[in-house]
């Protein structure tokens, strides 16, 4: 049987856009393959009305609130394939079954890759982190550090004195230019040039972090900007455009989240310069109404 939208992803962005298809009726499958960018953070914050709530808990709710419409259907597994026909597209899941549906929304996330810095990995989403609106609040008022990964680190090293003393560690590669410098000198940022070899401490706690020059300095919270890519190859294998954003590639949409490939459709993190769990739900709703003005057109 066609669904009229299949949404591969289930989480902030690919649930809020199931919740305007199915309050409009329409046939709608979310497959989810229970792998969220959010999976590492035991706590999402910021996210009106569930600030404090686990990704897992504001996922299972909304579960329960989209399967009490009759249109809606969620498939726990994994998309493999993807291909689009002339009805539409095809979604073939690692099972070896197939699914079709008019509409195709990809919400499946980005993943991160963290600099080659050991320690770093296994304290991600708890002491280290990349946003300070999301996790800045946790670990406020005690020396906090930025590792630089990107020209924008030193923009990042600027902000995070709101939320305690900070230390800017360029790693040698991200000096910050003169104009740079004064502003991180007024906003009171230490800027340290020696590279941070390892972080130090039993995880997911800080003791310190430890520098190419033998030296230790106590650090209570790391942010780091990750490197992003797609979390899956759909959207280049039907041939969306993309656009550069600040730490990696997002695919290009139009204002109602439509990609460049007619029918297909891009919402949360994969299509967003600008990433938290708010604006991913935003960008689903946005996905989920522009999806159903298309097939209102059909």
């Amino acid at each position: 049987m066609q669904q009229d939208v299949i949404i591969i992803g289930g989480s902030f962005a690919g649930l809020s856009a199931a919740m305007q298809l199915v309050r409009g009726q329409r046939k709608v499958t979310v497959i989810d393959a229970g792998e969220p960018r959010n999976r590492f953070a035991d706590q999402s914050h910021g996210f009106f009305g569930l600030d404090g709530a686990s990704p897992l808990a504001i996922q299972q709710e909304t579960y329960r609130q989209l399967l009490k419409y009759p249109t809606a259907s969620i498939v726990e597994g994994k998309a493999s394939a993807v291909e689009k026909s002339a009805a539409g597209f095809n979604v073939t899941l690692e099972d070896g079954s197939t699914l079709h549906s008019k509409k195709l929304i990809i919400a499946t996330g980005l993943r991160d890759e963290l600099p080659n810095i050991p320690g770093l990995k296994e304290r991600w989403g708890a002491t280290v982190i990349h946003c300070p609106y999301c996790h800045g609040y946790e670990v406020r008022n005690q020396p906090l550090g930025v590792i630089a990964s990107s020209v924008l680190s030193a923009h990042q090293a600027g902000m995070i004195p709101d939320w305690g003393p900070t230390t800017y560690f360029t790693q040698g590669l991200y000096e910050p230019d003169d104009e740079q410098r004064a502003f991180l000198m007024k906003r009171g940022v230490t800027i340290e040039s020696t590279p941070v070899l390892e972080v130090l401490g039993r995880p997911p706690k800080i003791s310190s972090v430890y520098l190419a020059d033998g030296r230790t300095i106590y650090i209570a919270a790391l942010f780091v900007a990750p490197k992003t890519h797609m979390s899956s190859p759909f959207a280049e294998q039907l041939g969306c455009e993309f656009e550069e954003g600040p730490l990696g590639l997002v695919i290009k949409t139009d204002d109602f989240q439509q990609t460049s490939v007619k029918g297909l459709f891009a919402a949360g993190d994969v299509s967003n310069p600008m990433q938290n769990a708010t604006l991913a739900s935003a960008s689903g709703v946005m996905a989920g109404v522009g999806a159903h003005k298309s097939l209102m057109h059909d």
